[in-house]
């Protein structure tokens, strides 16, 4: 067995070590015809390996993603994604394995962790079958993955596409996949492979589903853990483009609420709705990256699916909580005409979206100085809140 490990993980560095090596500014290959792709870094002989590290491995679930055909509804239950059921199912894994909560899984490879993550677009993708518009739902699925793994200071390395569809429409494809090449490419990662299904009878002509998995890597001792997150550290908030990914099960129940068709025009606005909602997930890896470079970044948490009311707290010590500022920056026109056309509450906003702010760093009072300086240049940047001494995300 150890023997068997110790080759795994010689079979391992070399693969990370060819990935790191490899050059960006060359096209992607392009996918043979056979419709499973091949992994060159990966013996077929070798298992998939897992192993138990203390603190460090983690699982991830991404609440918005299992959406359901329910009854029109004003809050994420009803509109058929259960928030209260994932918790319960993350406490209950947790008892199996120890660890569990952070935005991405961490493997020990040498000095270094190997961080891994994945992810989907959930329902977004039938506002793509419903708007025609294909050719960024790739950026979204490489987002929502390399996003996570850069909440660990972890670079990414490769990414890895999963397609399924009922009848393979080639053209249809391509433009999905010219999507996830252009996310690995703002996010200077190599796309290493993937898969193909065509399965038929499984989805409705013209559909199909995608996820995406991504690995990075960290020097464990620049690993950004929030373990050293004080009172009185301030949370900077890096803006997002829209909707994101997450929530769209509540959007599109609202859409019908509204009246409105995915055409009209966002009120007060030159766009249409449905080009507002389909915008494409930021890819925050470089950006996220130079802040670490620079030092003082304490921890870092990707405002997906649970929104600012849990996912900030995944990044904090025990016995530690935040405030957000409310008006501390401008939230964007599209969750405003959300909430008001389903007459949301502010708390089910907070706990569904990301309300404009897709990533948070949590610094120092002279780190946030500095960052919010530099901002006023290459990139915008806000003070959202602070950290307080009590658990739990309160506004004000």
């Amino acid at each position: 067995m150890t023997n068997t490990f110790a080759a795994a993980n010689t079979e391992l560095s070399r693969s990370v070590a060819a990935s790191i090596g490899l050059s960006f500014a060359e096209p992607v290959t392009a996918r043979p015809q056979s419709s499973v792709r091949p992994f060159p870094c990966f013996s077929e002989s070798h298992r998939r390996l897992s192993v138990s590290v203390p603190g460090r491995v983690r699982r991830v679930f991404a609440m918005s993603k299992k959406d359901s055909d329910g009854d029109l509804g004003l809050t994420y239950k009803d509109a058929g994604v259960d928030i209260e059921a994932g918790t319960e199912l993350v406490r209950r894994i947790a008892k199996m394995a120890p660890g569990i909560g952070g935005f991405g899984g961490l493997f020990p490879l040498g000095d270094s962790y190997l961080v891994a993550g994945t992810d989907g677009v959930g329902t977004k993708l039938k506002l793509a079958f419903e708007t025609g518009i294909h050719e960024t739902i790739g950026i979204d699925l490489v987002a929502m993955s390399v996003n996570d793994i850069v909440t660990s200071g972890a670079k990414p390395l490769f990414f890895l596409d999963y397609f399924a569809t009922s009848h393979l429409d080639v053209d249809l494809a391509e433009k999905v996949i010219k999507g996830i090449v252009d996310g690995c490419q703002q996010s200077d990662c190599a796309l290493l492979g993937g898969e193909t299904a065509e399965m038929p009878d499984f989805y409705k002509d013209g559909e199909y589903d995608l996820s995406g998995f991504a690995v990075g890597i960290v020097k464990k001792d620049s690993v950004i853990d929030g373990r050293n997150i004080v009172t009185g550290d301030v949370l900077i908030g890096l803006p997002s483009s829209g909707v994101h990914s997450n929530g769209f099960s509540l959007v599109r129940r609202v859409l019908v609420q509204s009246g409105l068709s995915l055409k009209d025009r966002l009120p007060g606005k030159t766009i249409t709705l449905g080009e507002a909602l389909m915008a494409p997930t930021v890819i925050y890896v470089k950006q996220v990256l130079d802040l670490i470079r620079k030092g003082g970044v304490k921890g870092i948490a990707h405002i997906t699916g649970g929104g600012f009311t849990d996912n900030i707290p995944r990044v904090f010590p025990k016995g530690l909580g935040a405030v957000i500022y409310k008006d501390s920056w401008e939230v964007p026109p599209v969750f405003k005409w959300i909430q008001q056309a389903g007459r949301i509450e502010d708390a089910e906003m907070r706990r569904t979206f990301n309300m404009g702010i897709g990533m948070v760093l949590i610094v120092s009072q002279e780190v946030s100085d500095r960052i919010l300086k530099e901002a006023n240049g290459a990139y915008a940047a806000y003070r959202i809140g602070e950290v307080v001494g009590e658990e739990g995300v309160k506004y004000q």
